[in-house]
């Protein structure tokens, strides 16, 4: 694969840097840079700057407010992006949702809820995981009983990231109990304000908020919101899938890590000299720059794959594997350079606006808490052990 920009592509690529010169708010990059937490606020505002230009779902059709950009064009805008410090999208409207809709939803739906998406009306979240169905996600136990015009749902969903924010969640539900797992289960739209919702948070290991529970209690969904067919949701939750996966994967926001990483390698100090020429610290960022190099490649391999219309394959699951492992050893590399300073957890350091005295260099009060953070990107989205087995069947034939 010829990896060259042409001239074209050159170009687009000033237009986006330009872009982000002229319009990402200072204060929005530099809390991303500095590994600060971001506000509701925040991720709107930027969100919106997006819309305006109408970059935001930058691989949705023009027909529902997409650019029309090539594979090459989105690669350069993810990756500019990144370099940047610009906030990370939200995907759960624009990245996850928007595709499926796109693909199987009603014309009804598609009108009703794509615009909502992209001028932020609605804050979608994800209703996939529950306690006993995390990387067996077809043994999910909600269910979704038919009562006229309405389903009545019951059941309770995990890890749903910034549903403390959502006024909508697409949710995975049993509508056939007597079916094969894969075979009974639907896929509804609800609104997150209906009676018998309850969110309550989760606090993970960093002290982040992130995630919560959700509990369903008889809660009434207007059998208008279920998309495509009944019992066919496994369908759609899989191609779903593939463009969460291909998201975890981050190649730019790997790219934009690790070019810190570099700094921070030159910066600390071992034995009188940068730790970047220590000789087994330069080895593991060597390997860490050859596998992101690698990814890279694979990531537009999987991009070509889809740009004409269709869904990521098993390359999504490799992506996510990859992706995930490289995050985690840049984060473990970060940790480790900064040494005793990223020991201290100062929880006020992580907010915006924060003017205590700073324990070392600056940016080391973030290194442990995105350390500990990202553990869990080889879990969600289908555990990395997971995808070995889709690519053992998909690929190998194993």
């Amino acid at each position: 694969m010829d990896l060259s920009f042409t001239r074209e592509e050159e170009a687009f690529r000033e237009e986006v840097r330009s872009f982000f010169r002229d319009k990402l708010p200072a204060r929005l990059s530099t809390l991303v840079r500095e590994g600060k937490r971001l506000r509701k606020s925040d991720m709107e505002e930027w969100h919106a700057i997006l819309n305006e230009r109408g970059w935001l779902a930058n691989h949705w059709p023009e027909e529902w407010g997409g650019p029309g950009w090539s594979v090459i064009q989105r690669f350069i805008f993810d990756n500019e992006s990144a370099l940047a410090h610009a906030p990370r999208v939200v995907p759960f409207g624009v990245n996850m949702l928007g595709p499926v809709l796109i693909k199987y939803g009603s014309e009804e739906q598609k009108k009703q809820w794509l615009p909502r998406i992209l001028d932020g009306s609605d804050w979608w979240c994800q209703g996939y995981s529950e306690p006993g169905a995390g990387s067996d996600l077809a043994g999910l136990k909600t269910t979704a009983v038919r009562k006229g015009d309405v389903y009545v749902v019951n059941g309770q969903k995990t890890w749903t990231t910034l549903g403390q924010h959502a006024d909508m969640i697409f949710c995975l539900v049993r509508t056939d109990p007597a079916a094969k797992k894969q075979e009974g289960i639907s896929f509804l739209l609800i609104d997150m304000k209906s009676p018998g919702i309850e969110v309550r948070p989760i606090t993970l290991i960093d002290g982040e908020q992130e995630v919560n529970e959700v509990f369903f209690t008889d809660v009434e969904v207007p059998v208008a919101n279920l998309v495509g067919e009944e019992n066919m949701g496994w369908t759609y939750a899989k191609y779903l899938l593939t463009y969460e996966r291909t998201n975890i994967a981050g190649v730019g926001f790997s790219i934009a890590s690790f070019e810190r990483l570099k700094e921070v390698a030159q910066m600390q100090k071992k034995g009188g000299r940068a730790l970047a020429d220590d000789p087994l610290f330069a080895a593991r960022m060597a390997r860490v720059e050859i596998d992101l190099a690698n990814m890279q490649t694979t990531n537009l391999r999987v991009l070509a794959a889809v740009a004409g219309g269709g869904a990521p394959g098993a390359e999504s699951s490799m992506l996510k594997i990859k992706g995930t492992e490289i995050r985690q050893e840049i984060t473990s590399l970060t940790r480790r350079a900064y040494g005793s300073y990223a020991a201290p957890y100062i929880p006020e350091a992580l907010e915006a606006g924060w003017n205590g005295e700073d324990v070392g260099p600056e940016d080391a009060a973030m290194a442990a808490p995105s350390y500990f953070n990202n553990r869990k990107l080889s879990i969600f989205g289908g555990s990395n052990e997971i995808q070995k087995n889709i690519i053992s069947k998909a690929i190998l034939g194993l």
